[in-house]
């Protein structure tokens, strides 16, 4: 829990210096372990499909893809232009999915979603911010609505968060509000953690 004391949460910089240097900079298209993890991701889903989805922080848009396939309407949101631009390339088949630049928790679409995916993105985020953001996801679910969340578990040590920290504080959140924990798994490598709210 170390590094719980940062107070700022990564800047759009940081993640545009990461995608100029290399534009699949966590190999998100190649690595068998997101192919992987992927794969996890949408069998956790318990619906077959969702009428509208939000995803924060969908990078290049390799899981953005696959998730629209079970997805009437998707949002696909990110603080980094060079990465969306990819995305929008990437999905342009799939007029289902829009996308828009977006620093959550700071800014948060107005609609409501039966579901959010909050992929590898918790960590990006200072405590505060975390907190901000759990209240306004919560919010934005419909009733029978699902969160399903997935995050590396390795220190990173320029992430203000790890990914148990987050999923811990969720795990909080979902003890004092109506959101009801639905599944949970944890390899050696990720922790996935799906809620409902009532």
């Amino acid at each position: 829990m170390s590094n719980i004391g940062r107070d700022q949460s990564l800047a759009a910089d940081f993640f545009d210096t990461l995608y100029q240097a290399d534009p699949d900079p966590w190999r998100f298209e190649t690595s068998e372990y997101e192919a992987a993890k992927y794969a996890a991701t949408i069998a956790a889903l318990p619906k077959p499909r969702y009428r509208s989805a939000f995803e924060i922080g969908g990078s290049i848009g390799v899981l953005t893809e696959q998730l629209a396939q079970r997805c009437d309407a998707l949002l696909s949101v990110d603080i980094s232009a060079l990465a969306q631009e990819r995305a929008i390339q990437r999905c342009k088949h799939l007029p289902q999915v829009r996308f828009e630049l977006m620093n959550v928790p700071h800014e948060y679409p107005k609609e409501s979603f039966d579901l959010v995916l909050l992929s590898e993105v918790g960590y990006y985020w200072c405590q505060a911010d975390l907190h901000s953001a759990q209240q306004r996801i919560y919010e934005s679910l419909e009733p029978g609505g699902h969160l399903l969340l997935v995050h590396w578990l390795h220190d990173a040590p320029s992430y203000p968060l790890r990914g148990d920290d987050v999923h811990n504080a969720f795990q909080d959140f979902a003890a004092v509000s109506q959101l009801k924990s639905v599944s949970s798994q944890r390899t050696a490598d990720y922790r996935l953690d799906l809620y409902e709210r009532p």
